[in-house]
């Protein structure tokens, strides 16, 4: 039987859903706040910083669209409670490293979590609501989760300078517990009567496997030889995919030049977002003198912009086509990165960080909306869950190949996040890197983007629901999603 949006089941059902989306939002948007102390406390160089970021992003990118159908065939609330579970019990991992490495392996555990709780919110909320009320649910979904993200980092940042950076990973323990007695009491087992066959788990291996290639190539080289192995086991994921009868990546979606070209901005956008996030906390708390608390909530403004106007943003869009805002929108974000320039050891947060979050904010407002709009416009509207699952994962991968690259390309050397000058210069140049990628991303959709199959499809879009760590966009429509 489905549930109503203001039954009493329907709000457990929707507690459960959100908690287990803010359980992976706040963990990780609290990490990059804690690298430089685990950087101290470890004596951990750049490239170990890094693969604390990447090792979560590698198995969560990876396994993102198994995940989607192990729950497709398994049932939803088995895959998402195991999840939850197995988020907790790796987080518990992370709180009790003796090392970097064991950090770095507990939260490549993590990552398998997060790619198992993360398809389930969206997919149960689809599945057990009423028709009437799914669009209600998952834009509450969305909006709690999103404040989930905004408060995060702060949270994040209190914890460490109050106690350890470790209790950025202990504090879901019970939140994990309290959601998995919700979801086995409250949550109805739902499945997909039209999966069948095999779930491609080679697939997924494949993947996981190519992107751990290219990733440990990038940070701990550049290693020719292991990227090269990196490449070939990409290569032969595509292979795969093309030839197997269930694949988790349905190539034929990419026929459609629309969601190929929105898929490439997606990812040139979010991998620039990505890697210049993934250096501002370090910038802001060893260069610029900011607590953990101060670079935690230095972001806020972003999350509060978003979940103002992107409604607005989504019904604009509707209005007139993708083209002008998926357009001007990167630009903004490029404008916003490049004010990360300013950002030196001796100003204000009124004069160097808020200007360039304000614009960072707005340019994101302007592009994800219709990006997600686009994305599900491009394929029929059987195929919106799995597109929206692809322009997820695209933007997940996207970030941990900006994570990878961007240190060493912009000149920030293992150990010189440690000298300010050093990475000062090395973040300037980064910034402006990033900048000059979201520019010639919104060129490339002015070029690329029409606004001809601006269909009466097009629904009102939420916000999306994970802002800063990888803000890809959700399919947030009432009858379409599946991720």
């Amino acid at each position: 039987m489905l549930l109503t949006y203001g039954s009493r089941q329907g709000r457990w059902v929707l507690a459960a859903t959100v908690g287990g989306s803010a359980v992976a939002s706040i963990d990780a948007t609290a990490v990059n706040i804690a690298l430089p102390a685990i950087g101290r406390e470890f004596g951990a160089d750049m490239s170990a910083l890094q693969w604390v970021v990447t090792a979560y992003t590698l198995t969560l990118a990876g396994l993102l669209l198994v995940a989607g159908a192990l729950g497709d065939r398994y049932g939803q609330r088995r895959i998402f409670t195991i999840g939850i579970i197995w988020f907790a019990l790796a987080s518990l991992l992370c709180s009790v490293a003796w090392s970097a490495p064991s950090l770095i392996g507990a939260r490549a555990l993590q990552g398998v979590g997060a790619a198992l709780l993360t398809p389930g919110s969206l997919a149960i909320l689809e599945a057990v609501f009423v028709p009437a009320d799914r669009g209600r649910a998952i834009g509450a979904w969305s909006g709690l989760t999103g404040v989930a993200s905004a408060v995060g980092p702060f949270l994040g940042g209190w914890l460490i300078q109050s106690a350890s950076w470790r209790f950025i990973f202990a504090i879901n323990l019970p939140i994990a517990a309290a959601v998995v007695l919700v979801a086995r009491r409250h949550i109805p087992e739902t499945r997909d009567p039209d999966a069948h066959g095999r779930v491609d788990m080679f697939g997924g291996v494949l993947v996981t496997l190519g992107l751990v290639g290219i990733t440990f190539g990038l940070i701990q080289g550049p290693n020719y030889a292991v990227l090269a192995l990196g490449a070939v086991l990409l290569a032969a994921f595509i292979a795969w995919e093309h030839h197997t009868p269930s694949p988790i990546l349905p190539l034929h979606l990419f026929r459609s030049a629309r969601f190929s070209a929105t898929n490439l901005v997606t990812f040139v956008v979010y991998g620039a977002l990505g890697g210049a996030l993934f250096l501002l906390p370090l910038q802001l708390q060893e260069v610029s003198g900011y607590t953990p608390v101060q670079a935690g909530i230095s972001l806020l403004p972003i999350t509060v912009i978003m979940l103002a106007l992107s409604a607005r943003s989504g019904a604009l869009a509707a209005r007139i086509g993708p083209r002008l805002q998926m357009s001007a929108g990167p630009v903004l974000v490029g404008l916003g990165l490049a004010l990360f320039t300013r950002i030196g050891p001796a100003g204000t947060y009124l004069t160097e960080v808020l200007p360039a979050v304000l614009v960072l904010g707005l340019g994101l407002t302007v592009t994800v909306a219709p990006l997600t709009a686009t994305v599900l416009a491009a394929v029929p509207a059987r195929n919106a869950g799995v597109a929206s699952a692809v322009n997820n994962d695209v933007a997940r991968a996207a970030a941990l190949i900006a994570v990878a690259v961007l240190p060493g390309v912009a000149g920030i050397t293992s150990d010189a996040y440690l000298d300010a000058t050093k990475f000062t210069a090395g973040f300037h140049t980064a910034a402006l890197i990033c900048a000059v990628l979201c520019v010639l991303a919104g060129l490339l959709a002015a070029v690329t983007i029409r606004n001809e199959d601006r269909p009466a499809q097009a629904q009102p879009v939420h916000p999306p629901h994970c802002r800063l760590d990888c803000p890809a966009p959700v399919a947030t429509t009432s009858e379409q999603v599946r991720d």
